[in-house]
C-alpha cells in the first residue's frame, strides 16, 4: 500500500511525465527526501526539485551538459527540453547509471578537483549562498521548541558574520555545492560525479570542508579514509584559519535538514533532537556519529 507521501509524488510524476511526452507506467521510487527520485522503464531517472527551485534545476541541467563538453565524467542529462514544470515544481530527466557502486572519498577528490581546475563556464551559474533555505526552515519547523529555535537563529546570525569575515583561501572557482561521497558513483568506465543542484563560484573550501564534516563532526568518514581524500585532493582543508566557521555552516545545514525532514518523517524526529542537543554542546566534543535521514 501506497503512503501519502509515495501516493503525493507519484501523481506530481504522472504530471511531470505526461507534459514531457514520456509515460509513468512502471515508475518506482528511488528516494523521497531533499528531492523526490523516481525511476522510469528504459533508463531513466526524474528528479523532481522542491518547489521554488526551477532555477537550481535548470542549473543541474546546463552544468551536467558542460562537463561533459569539458571532459569530466557527470551524469547525462537526457537530450530533451529541460526543466519540464509542472505549477511551482521542477523536474530534470537523466540516463539511468550503469551498475555502479557509491564512491568513496577517495573517488570524488581527483574529480573535484579536475571541477575546481575548469575556467568558468560561458553561463551565469550564480555565487555560492551557504545559507539558502536554512532560515525557511527554521522558521517553518513543525517539530522544533521555541528555545532551540531561537538559540539556532542566533547562530545562524554568528556564522552569517564569520562568512563575511572569511580569511583569505585559494581563488575562487566553480563549486560543486554537495560535495560528499554520495554524489560520486564508480561505473565499470570509472567514477562520475552526480548532482549540481548547488553548482555555483565560490571558494574551493566549501567543497573540502563538506567531506571534513563528514569526518570530523559526522564520524561517518575514518581517519584513514579522510587521509586518502586529501592525499587525492592534494590539501587538507581542516589546516586552514577559516576551516571552523565553514565547518559552522555545514553542520547547521544538517541539521536543519534533519529538522525538515522530522517534519515530514517523525522517525527522524529522533535524529533532529540529537543533532541540536549536539550542536549546543549538550553530547560532547566531536565525532558525534550523526545518523542519516530521509
Amino acid at each position: 500500500m501506497l503512503t501519502p507521501r509515495v501516493e503525493e509524488s507519484f501523481a506530481l510524476l504522472q504530471e511531470i511525465t505526461a507534459t514531457a511526452g514520456l509515460s509513468s507506467r512502471g515508475a518506482e521510487p528511488i528516494r523521497l527526501a531533499e528531492n523526490d527520485l523516481w525511476r522510469l522503464p528504459g533508463n531513466i531517472v526524474v528528479r523532481i526539485a522542491r518547489a521554488g527551485q526551477e532555477y537550481a534545476a535548470a542549473r543541474e541541467v546546463a552544468v551536467a551538459r558542460w562537463l561533459d563538453e569539458a571532459g569530466i565524467p557527470a551524469v547525462r542529462p537526457l537530450p530533451l527540453e529541460q526543466p519540464v514544470h509542472s505549477g511551482t515544481r521542477a523536474a530534470t530527466f537523466w540516463e539511468e547509471l550503469p551498475p555502479h557502486r557509491r564512491g568513496t572519498e577517495a573517488d570524488i577528490a581527483p574529480l573535484l578537483r579536475r571541477l575546481h581546475d575548469l575556467p568558468p563556464p560561458p553561463f551565469a551559474i550564480g555565487r555560492l549562498n551557504p545559507f539558502v533555505r536554512i532560515e525557511s526552515r527554521l522558521a517553518g519547523a513543525r517539530s522544533l521548541n521555541n528555545d532551540d529555535q531561537q538559540w539556532l537563529l542566533r547562530w545562524l546570525e554568528d556564522l552569517r558574520q564569520e562568512w563575511e569575515e572569511l580569511p583569505v583561501g585559494y581563488p575562487e572557482c566553480v563549486l560543486h555545492g554537495d560535495a560528499w561521497a554520495g554524489n560520486c558513483a564508480v561505473t565499470p568506465n570509472g567514477a562520475v560525479l552526480m548532482d549540481f543542484e548547488r553548482t555555483s563560484q565560490g571558494p574551493p573550501e566549501w567543497d573540502l570542508t563538506s567531506i571534513a564534516v563528514d569526518y570530523e563532526s559526522f564520524g561517518a568518514v575514518s581517519k584513514e579514509e579522510y587521509g586518502r581524500f586529501c592525499e587525492a585532493y592534494g590539501r587538507d582543508v581542516m589546516s586552514w584559519v577559516g576551516y571552523p566557521a565553514l565547518r559552522g555552516i555545514r553542520e547547521l545545514r544538517k541539521v536543519t535538514f534533519a529538522i525538515q525532514i522530522s517534519d515530514e518523517n517523525p522517525q527522524a524526529l529522533a535524529q533532529a533532537r540529537y543533532r541540536i542537543a549536539c550542536v549546543r554542546g549538550r553530547h560532547g566534543s566531536r565525532p558525534w556519529g550523526w545518523s542519516a535521514v530521509a
